[in-house]
């Protein structure tokens, strides 16, 4: 395929592309073609890194709900049996259940391979690739993505077979042991959840399995769950923590059915956020204080990673209810995982590792980041506190949330938009000097973080450059009411001297 840019499928340590036609400017690159050539470039690529040859090669597929899936699936599928390699073929799966397929007995897969885009929409998929080692990294995907440019394979001299498992059922399976041995409560080990209703909402993602293989065996009433059945279309709303009307709908049939607890997943598993009985929202700041609050229970002083837009409420209740450590860091969930391993290689304990997005890693499950595992974890605390006559929200009883939070997005006209934008961050740092309330946040791994200390701001704002598009995002929070409002008028008079941002979600909220 000559004149094809490889490189455009890359998106950080996954590749993503355009599958289905009828969107305008969209034009289709992930084609069943590539996508077969994708296949026979990872066998490859992971021959050489286990020094095998392919055909001595294991490797589980599995997809989301997207309407493409069922056709890349089987091209990729395809291009690895070409290379001699044995595939699994899953079908329905979840991203965290691909990575277990190389590391659970009687699988022991040398590679897996998920077809999703996550929330993307619908006519969008990907690929994530994982090893027993865990998720592949950026450069991963670059070698991968130049193998299959190249196309200088030559097929087995015997084609590999591929052989259909139900192994979301083997997932499953774990996971519900875990919550068992977790509660291990010597009257209700089968079913700690029994008497609890809890709700499901999978957003006609991959997901729905967990209602039926988790929820149900472990006791719990799960009538009035929602979108279980997978449609890549995704006719009720977008599979996604972080959309308003997605948590709106989760949270309004919680309320109407009166349960004990909601949960929500995206598309492919990976992430997940929760509801509490009363209907509130347990995601983003409340979601990581909660989960904090569990790991810090089983391993105290643990540190807790976070991606950089975290609430100084959050650090207060991690550091001083907690008696934990936070280590802001990074956006992007490869940034915030990797960085936890290597606090743990130096010797500094890190328990969990999450990002507001919903992404949550925790040390004992391979440092995955697994929706399904992490919400596990809140069940079973659900059912001991039930059991001990407690609330599970009890646990984030002291979190101070901000009074206001709003994130703004401007995109960059500049044609080295990376350069630009490193240069408005250093302008704004000088900016900010020079205001006697405003101080630089230390400690801070990317763009800039201000306190703002008057009385009518009293909160912060971070400006940094967007992991893969050509944006600055602006978090801005305030403990006052109208304080974001504050904040943002001195900004704007700042960054109305930057000719090539687009300020206008900035100057609609102010107007």
């Amino acid at each position: 395929m000559q004149g094809f840019d490889w490189k455009k499928l890359q998106n950080g340590s996954d590749i993503r592309g355009v599958a289905l036609a009828g969107i305008a400017d969209e034009a289709v690159n992930l084609t069943p073609e590539i996508t077969q050539q994708l296949g026979q470039a990872f066998v490859h690529w992971l021959a050489a890194k286990l020094n095998k040859p392919t055909a001595d090669l294991t490797v589980s597929v599995g997809r989301d709900s997207r309407l493409s899936g069922p056709v890349l699936m089987q091209a990729v599928m395809r291009g690895m049996a070409i290379a001699g390699s044995h595939v699994y073929d899953f079908g329905m799966a979840s991203t965290p259940a691909m990575f277990m397929s190389t590391v659970t007995p009687g699988f022991d897969c040398d590679g897996a391979i998920m077809l999703t885009a996550s929330h993307l929409p619908f006519n969008r998929n990907g690929l994530k690739f994982f090893t027993a080692q865990g998720g592949l990294e950026k450069q991963d995907i670059s070698d991968i993505l130049t193998l299959a440019a190249k196309n200088e394979f030559t097929a087995a001299i015997a084609q590999g077979s591929v052989e259909p498992h139900d192994f979301i059922s083997v997932y499953a399976a774990q996971l519900v042991t875990n919550i068992r041995q977790t509660v291990n409560h010597p009257k209700h080990f089968e079913q700690p959840l029994k008497g609890l209703k809890i709700i499901l909402d999978a957003g006609n993602g991959a997901g729905g399995f967990y209602a039926s293989q988790v929820l149900e065996p472990l006791g719990a009433n799960t009538t009035g769950s929602q979108f279980l059945d997978p449609d890549g279309t995704f006719p009720n709303h977008i599979p996604n923590p972080e959309d308003k009307a997605a948590m709106a709908s989760i949270c309004q049939a919680v309320v109407a059915n009166q349960a004990d607890f909601g949960i929500i997943f995206d598309t492919d598993v990976d992430r997940g956020a929760a509801v509490d009985a009363s209907g509130k929202e347990l995601n983003r700041n409340r979601l990581i204080a909660l989960i904090a609050a569990v790991v810090l229970q089983a391993h105290p002083g643990s540190t807790i990673v976070t991606d950089s837009i975290t609430s100084e409420g959050l650090t207060q209740f991690i550091e001083t209810d907690l008696k934990g450590i936070h280590h802001r860091f990074k956006r992007g969930y490869k940034n915030v995982i990797n960085e936890a391993i290597r606090l743990n290689q130096t010797g500094q304990a890190s328990w969990l590792a999450i990002e507001t997005s919903g992404h949550g890693a925790m040390k004992e499950n391979y440092f995955l980041d697994d929706g399904a595992y992490l919400v596990s974890q809140l069940l079973a605390e659900l059912a001991k506190a039930r059991l001990a006559g407690r609330s599970l929200s009890d646990l984030i009883a002291n979190l101070q949330e901000p009074v206001e939070s709003e994130e703004f997005r401007f995109k960059i006209a500049a044609e080295d938009f990376r350069a630009y934008g490193q240069q408005v961050i250093e302008q704004l740092q000088a900016f900010a000097a020079k205001q006697a309330d405003w101080q630089v946040v230390p400690h801070n791994y990317e763009g800039i973080r201000i306190s703002c200390q008057s009385p009518t701001e009293a909160g912060w704002f971070l400006l940094r450059l967007s992991l893969h598009d050509p944006v600055l995002p602006l978090n801005v929070e305030s403990n006052v009411a109208g304080g974001v409002t504050q904040i943002a008028n001195r900004l704007l008079a700042f960054f109305q001297t930057c000719d090539k941002l687009d300020l206008r979600s900035l100057q609609q909220v102010l107007s």
